[in-house]
């Protein structure tokens, strides 16, 4: 864990969502507001700030992008876009096909991925993908200007050795000065599990991880808190929206057709940390 004396040099680096500074970006504003985007998607960025952050995180015209581990494609369809109408790339990790022991479900979203950017170069231009997994061979060395690791960390951590493996690859994937966006659900100060079944880490773990890797932290936002996230819910922090499981994460378990969602509701979103490292030059 980190020093007294390291947390204390990192705490000058805190910056309250209302102190983060939107430089205006009319090409950011208007790929977040296009309307390929669906419906649910745009009715979370309440919760998840998208131009707050990508500021914050210093997002530039021209950049090649990575993000990390897509999912849904909720950043995806604004990250591509933004690369396509500014000059610059979007790259997407995917499922390694390398990998003997791949699943068919992740083959068939890696196939699902290659079927999307193939068929709507207009919107993403040549929007590449990169394998990705534990035995993946490295992204190609210093080609990307902007990594974003969005709430990937504790699916990281359950997979023994994952999180250096992954901080390495992005390390060397990052141009000098590149830099490495992150949010993440964000648990009490305290001991970490180191499984994170929850869902949530400390946010000194990562920083602490992160800077292990060799980045530096270069600023820290409180755009994406919620003081009102408990982090004691039942089901982890997929108890809350926008998952709202019932019953526990991967159990297999039909859900709960009585279980009561108003408190979470309530709750919104997840507390999450916004972090901002760079690769030093």
């Amino acid at each position: 864990m980190h020093s007294l004396k390291t947390l204390a040099a990192t705490a000058c680096l805190a910056v309250s969502a209302a102190a983060v500074a939107t430089p205006a970006d009319p090409v950011l504003d208007a790929v977040v507001a296009g309307e390929w985007r669906k419906a649910d998607d745009r009715a979370r960025d309440g919760a998840r700030h998208p131009v707050e952050s990508l500021a914050f995180w210093g997002l530039k015209p021209g950049m090649t992008i990575l993000e990390v581990q897509p999912g849904g494609g909720w950043w995806t369809d604004i990250l591509a876009p933004y690369a396509q109408r500014t000059g610059g790339r979007y790259f997407a990790t995917g499922p390694d096909l390398g990998d003997p022991d791949l699943s068919e479900r992740a083959r068939k979203s890696r196939a699902d991925m290659e079927a999307r950017f193939a068929t709507q170069k207009d919107l993403y231009g040549n929007a590449g993908i990169v394998n990705w997994g534990r035995r993946a061979a490295p992204p190609p060395a210093g080609q990307f200007d902007f990594a974003l690791v969005a709430r990937s960390f504790h699916g990281w951590m359950g997979t023994e050795g994952f999180v250096a493996k992954a901080l390495g690859d992005l390390y060397a994937a990052l141009k000098p000065g590149g830099i490495l966006a992150i949010e993440q659900h964000r648990a009490n100060p305290g001991e970490q599990d180191p499984q994170a079944k929850s869902g949530y880490v400390t946010e000194a773990y990562v920083i602490e991880q992160v800077e292990k890797a060799g980045f530096r932290l270069a600023g820290r936002s409180e755009v994406n808190a919620n003081p009102k996230d408990t982090k004691d819910h039942p089901f982890g922090v997929w108890t809350l929206p926008p998952t709202r499981i019932t019953v526990p994460y991967g159990s297999g378990q039909e859900p709960n057709p009585n279980f009561d969602h108003t408190r979470y509701d309530a709750i919104g979103e997840s507390d999450r940390m916004t972090l901002r490292f760079v690769k030093p030059d």
